[in-house]
């Protein structure tokens, strides 16, 4: 229980005096006590504390140093029963002991949703990949003496702030515009025409400043000749078509999925369920600067870093992105390796999301 103190007459504060001065016990049973001397306890305390108290309380005469070593007795006993009923009633779990020593963002994820820019990928030459070429199509991998033909790499392609980034045109600040374009950024204006009426039945029309990621035009060549290239965005198709005719001039993308193709969780919206893909999934992988977007398939997603026109000088596609994604080109199933890499089952429970994939 706690210990509060009525307040006290003004004439009394700050003088000495032999008044009984009321003590008032927040305890389970209403227990009043009247002491002749002025021991203030500001800590929560128990009832053996209380009693040791009170026998004080009840002495007449205490020699000085006396006095002295029952306080410091008093106020030991009550810091050590602070430290156990803090440790009792707010056991920490295992995360908070690693996050306490600074631990728990180099062990897992940290706990928003933005990620660390992974690390460049140095690919080890092995027999596997001087004997097949990462640029064929149909790769070839060494397996217990013979050669076993994979299928082809499906990667599913996120598109904005994965492959552009887009802006409304009316709103995007002329500094921000400038400093893009001085940096070398790719750009182009889009006008978007919307399936929804303005109130006078005209079509609504809406314009859109798109940079292109450094490299992309590269990054869809170099992956097409290993592997089928699908665009899945959560994007309107009103927007995201023309956009994508514009990028995918030598249409490198076989199929094309708009909003309309994803499902909607207790968890989240607009998720993207790769099960609409194929049923085997060993050899597809989805790219998506949202991991939320693949929560449905955890170990099956590579979470990139989200790109805008503030960093012009990202090389996330050619540096980091293209050798993993040639890496599991080699691969008989993806899962292991990117379960190993980016531990997503782990970073989905830590959100409060069950794993829903696993490895096969």
């Amino acid at each position: 229980g706690k210990i509060r103190f009525e307040d006290s007459p003004p004439e009394w504060r700050g003088q000495q005096h032999n008044y009984i001065t009321p003590l008032s016990l927040s305890l389970p049973l209403s227990i009043t006590i009247y002491t002749h001397t002025y021991i203030y306890i500001r800590a929560r305390t128990d009832i053996q504390i209380l009693y040791m108290a009170h026998q004080l309380a009840q002495a007449e005469v205490y020699v000085p140093w006396s006095l002295q070593v029952w306080r410091a007795v008093m106020n030991w006993l009550t810091f050590f029963y602070q430290i156990c009923l803090q440790i009792v009633s707010f056991t920490p779990s295992i995360a908070q002991i690693l996050s306490y020593v600074g631990l728990r963002q180099s062990l897992l994820f940290c706990s928003s949703l933005s990620f660390k820019p992974l690390p460049v990928v140095e690919l080890p030459l092995t027999e596997s990949s001087t004997a097949a070429p990462l640029h064929v199509s149909v790769n070839d991998i060494r397996n217990g003496g013979g050669y076993q033909c994979l299928e082809k790499l499906t990667v599913v392609l996120d598109l904005d702030e994965t492959l552009v980034c887009a802006y409304e045109t009316s709103s995007l600040p002329a500094v921000v515009h400038a400093q893009a374009i001085e940096a070398g950024l790719k750009w182009f204006e889009l006008e978007c025409v919307s399936s929804d009426k303005e109130c006078e039945g005209k079509p609504k029309i809406s314009y859109v400043t798109v940079f292109e990621r450094p490299g992309l035009h590269e990054f869809l060549k170099q992956i097409g000749e290993f592997a089928d290239l699908i665009l899945f965005t959560a994007g309107l198709e009103d927007y995201a078509r023309p956009l994508v005719d514009k990028i995918d001039v030598d249409d490198r993308f076989c199929h094309r999925l708009y909003r309309p193709s994803t499902v909607s969780t207790e968890y989240r919206e607009h998720i993207k369920d790769l099960s609409c893909l194929s049923k085997d999934l060993s050899r597809t992988v989805i790219v998506d600067n949202n991991p939320f977007s693949f929560l449905l398939q955890p170990s099956n997603g590579i979470p990139c870093v989200p790109f805008s026109a503030g960093q012009p000088h990202d090389e996330q596609l050619l540096e980091v992105i293209l050798p993993l994604l040639k890496h599991l080109s080699l691969q008989k199933d993806i899962r292991p390796v990117l379960d190993e890499k980016f531990h997503m089952p782990e970073w989905f429970q830590m959100h409060g999301i069950p794993a829903f994939g696993s490895t096969v």
